[in-house]
């Protein structure tokens, strides 16, 4: 695909759709910053993670990520979906739409949705104006919709992974220990509460972790 044309990996037609509704410029309100300055530090989101079905749309999301403002930033904090049907008008986001342009894009939309505690944003790219068509938003939608709780599982499932290594390196520390007890009751003539208390003695005397002593213990390997 040619560098300057990286609508035509997302699929989008030559033509536009004539009847999308152009998307004017908010009213900022005479509170308002100036565009394209960047949220606080303790507001601003922290992005986890980002993917581009070309390497000129990763740059553009690169670039924004990296200056910290931009349109994926607005639908974050604003938690709602923004577009622009021809970027070469866009008086928002200067910055990010010298970015696109320079790309060959002319127009944009950024869907938001949030699958707590993740929030996702989906951008489609058109190389002619008024490209995205309403269908293509709703797809948009359901494509975000799906990735969202696709990552959440993803992390659900890395929690539960994790307790259970978690959990069998617990299990497996205890038998070690309790290998090592059973050595030492044998070899000192003790009971098992007399053998933990000297196996915490030896490990808080040489600074060596109680469950690394009983594998050196059981290993044959002699104290440290």
């Amino acid at each position: 695909m040619p560098g300057n044309d990286p609508g035509s990996a997302l699929g989008l037609p030559p033509d536009a759709a004539q009847d999308v509704p152009r998307v004017p410029p908010p009213d900022p309100g005479p509170d308002a910053a100036p565009p394209d300055v960047p949220a606080p530090e303790e507001i601003r989101p922290e992005p986890l993670a980002a993917a581009a079905s070309h390497p000129d749309l990763a740059e553009v999301t690169d670039r924004q990520l990296s200056r910290g403002r931009g349109p994926i930033f607005d639908v974050v904090m604003d938690r709602r979906a923004l577009a622009s049907d021809d970027i070469l008008g866009e008086t928002r986001w200067p910055e990010a739409m010298s970015d696109m342009l320079r790309r060959g894009v002319r127009c944009f939309t950024t869907t938001p949705h949030l699958n707590p505690p993740v929030l996702v944003t989906l951008t489609l790219y058109g190389v002619t104006p008024k490209a995205i068509s309403l269908e293509r938003q709703a797809l948009a939608s359901l494509l975000i919709a799906q990735g969202s709780a696709a990552v959440t599982n993803t992390r659900q499932y890395d929690d539960v992974h994790r307790t259970a290594v978690q959990l069998q390196e617990a299990v497996e520390a205890r038998a070690v220990v309790d290998q090592a007890k059973g050595i030492l009751m044998h070899a000192l003539g003790c009971d098992a509460d007399e053998a933990f208390a000297e196996l915490r003695r030896i490990s808080q005397t040489r600074h060596v972790k109680l469950t690394a002593l009983a594998q050196r213990i059981v290993g044959h390997q002699g104290l440290p």
